[in-house]
């Protein structure tokens, strides 16, 4: 099996990518700085259980499926690299025959369960990936940025692997302005957990998984988060026109037409009583971004 991930995979590497083939069935890139977020993400994601938990239950509805397929069209016969891609949800969901689908994920376990749907997987650091320039037809980040020390380089490096006239997609990464709750809303967040507990009637996630989920999410909490100016910045000068689409996971395809939906009450209450206007785009729980490389 790996001989094989290595003649789909070598001649789209970097002269000097230093990769390990000798780990059974998927590659590695030795990572040199094990920093907190990469261990953190590496234990939770590389639990079988917490994993196909996520698999099965994330990103996996009709409106993310709307929006995605609306935003990337079809995969069939392109050159597609999923960063972060965890165990395939994104694949999972959206389908289609790509001639390449690149897996890039820290977790091992994860990437295991990916290469059983379709995925040619890596192991390696969405800041550091081996890969050479706009090859991509395109580069899919979903749910990841946020779970990056260094979020501007990690969309770098995923900017650099599209082709001219490719596709770069981000999404589900918390928008700051949702996010920066405060005073009672903050309150709100802090004692969130145990209200959660009591009104699930015991079906809440278990503390030990819920902890672990919680460190894993590096840029997602209160005051914190992706703001316009991370893509406008990191991705203008790659060469990229770039359309950026707040919503709230509530509909399909008509957030490419501006329509953002409504969040959750729960999520509405922290940002009233954080006098974020609940209503508006600026309150939207995710930035999606669409950025086209020009020729």
């Amino acid at each position: 099996m790996l001989n094989s991930v290595a003649s789909v995979l070598e001649k789209y590497f970097l002269s000097d990518a230093h990769v390990d083939w000798e780990t059974g069935d998927i590659p590695i890139c030795p990572i040199a700085n094990l920093t907190p977020a990469i261990k953190a993400n590496q234990y939770y994601y590389d639990n079988y259980q917490w994993a196909k938990g996520y698999l099965e239950h994330c990103h996996r509805d009709k409106n993310f499926q709307e929006c995605w397929q609306a935003a990337a069209g079809s995969w069939d016969d392109k050159i597609v690299v999923d960063i972060g891609c965890g165990p395939g949800n994104l694949y999972a969901t959206l389908g289609g025959s790509p001639r390449l689908l690149i897996g890039v994920d820290i977790s091992r376990t994860s990437l295991e369960m990916a290469q059983k749907i379709g995925y040619t997987p890596i192991l390696a650091d969405a800041h550091n990936l081996p890969f050479i320039d706009g090859f991509a037809d395109i580069v899919v980040v979903n749910a990841t940025l946020h779970h990056c020390e260094d979020m501007p380089k990690a969309l770098a490096e995923a900017g650099r692997l599209v082709r001219p006239g490719g596709l770069l997609i981000t999404d589900h990464d918390p928008q700051y302005t949702a996010w920066n709750w405060k005073g009672l809303g903050m309150l709100l967040y802090k004692i969130r957990v145990p209200i959660y507990r009591l009104l699930s009637r015991g079906n809440f996630m278990p503390p030990e998984e819920h902890d672990a989920m919680i460190k894993s999410e590096t840029h997602h909490k209160p005051g914190d988060g992706v703001k316009p100016e991370l893509y406008y910045q990191t991705l203008e000068p790659l060469g990229f026109t770039i359309k950026l689409y707040p919503h709230n996971h509530t509909v399909g395809a008509q957030v490419l037409q501006g329509k953002y939906g409504r969040s959750e009450k729960k999520y509405r209450y922290s940002q009233w009583l954080s006098a974020i206007n609940a209503n508006s785009p600026e309150a939207a729980l995710s930035l999606m971004c669409v950025a086209r490389r020009n020729f």
